[in-house]
């Protein structure tokens, strides 16, 4: 996709093109994950053009106390924990502060996945081809945790599957997976929901029904 062709309509028109261009790349056997809630309708549209398997990977930033928006690292589903511990000791995060921050973002993490899963068991990822999805990327920390998680989940290829994406951000992400498919990496990249005429919020609810679809249609 060309600049010029942007805004996107909206999250499922971004899933659909993202599936023509996957075509070809993977198969039947790859394990579509959705980064919520965003990420999840894009993901639907691929795992149901693919005949893939669809399912979500809850990421939580641990955001750094007082400057909450600068991540310290990260958790995402499967138990897996990433600390960026140089960052952590340069600020002087103490055990007390971290632990505490873990212990709030592991509770939003369990919610999320009980809400999103039920109580299905997460999916083994141990030399699969796994496919990461999001509605689109600006800094790129939570698709950074998510590409860590599922290489430590043992996924054996990595696919970042986006539909548009900052440029360096994009660029910074590229050597830490197998392949990646991008729609569109704009110039003066202010924020995601530019890039789509609808862009409204996606609700637990909306994630939920997606999986559930997915689900009764078997693909999942």
């Amino acid at each position: 996709m060309k600049q010029q062709e942007l805004p996107l309509q909206d999250r499922r028109d971004a899933g659909r093109r993202l599936a023509q261009r996957l075509q070809g790349h993977v198969d039947a056997s790859a394990l579509v994950l959705g980064l919520p809630r965003g990420g999840v309708p894009v993901a639907a549209e691929i795992a149901h053009a693919l005949g893939a398997t669809l399912d979500v990977m809850v990421v939580r930033k641990l955001g750094v106390p007082g400057h909450e928006e600068f991540a310290m690292g990260a958790i995402a589903s499967g138990g897996v924990q990433v600390l960026d511990k140089p960052l952590i000791q340069r600020l002087g995060v103490d055990e007390r502060r971290l632990e505490s921050v873990i212990a709030h973002e592991r509770h939003e993490l369990e919610r999320r996945e009980h809400a999103f899963r039920g109580d299905r068991a997460y999916p083994s990822l141990t030399g699969r081809q796994v496919i990461l999805v999001d509605d689109g990327i600006a800094t790129g920390a939570t698709m950074r945790a998510a590409i860590h998680a599922v290489r430590r989940l043992g996924a054996e290829h990595c696919t970042l599957a986006v539909p548009v994406a900052a440029p360096e951000s994009l660029e910074a992400l590229r050597p830490e997976v197998d392949h990646v498919v991008c729609l569109a990496a704009p110039e003066h990249f202010a924020s995601v929901g530019q890039w789509y005429r609808h862009f409204d919020q996606t609700s637990d609810a909306e994630v939920s029904t997606c999986l559930r679809h997915s689900n009764d249609t078997g693909t999942a």
